[in-house]
């Protein structure tokens, strides 16, 4: 990996870079899209609970 990044740093061309940019890109793009997924998935599964807990008359 050191190797990698040593050569990436040689480079004089600009093509490396644009691929560079492009895979960091999708990386973000897919973590907000699992960010947002969990958080509908967590919202409506603490909402469920929520629900569940209240018919229980706990409270």
């Amino acid at each position: 990996m050191i190797t990698l990044l040593k050569d990436f740093c040689r480079k004089e061309d600009g093509a490396i870079t644009v691929d560079w940019v492009v895979l960091t890109a999708a990386v973000v793009a897919l973590g907000v899209a699992a960010g947002i997924a969990m958080t509908a998935s967590t919202t409506d599964l603490s909402n469920d609970i929520w629900t569940y807990m209240d018919s229980l008359n706990l409270f």
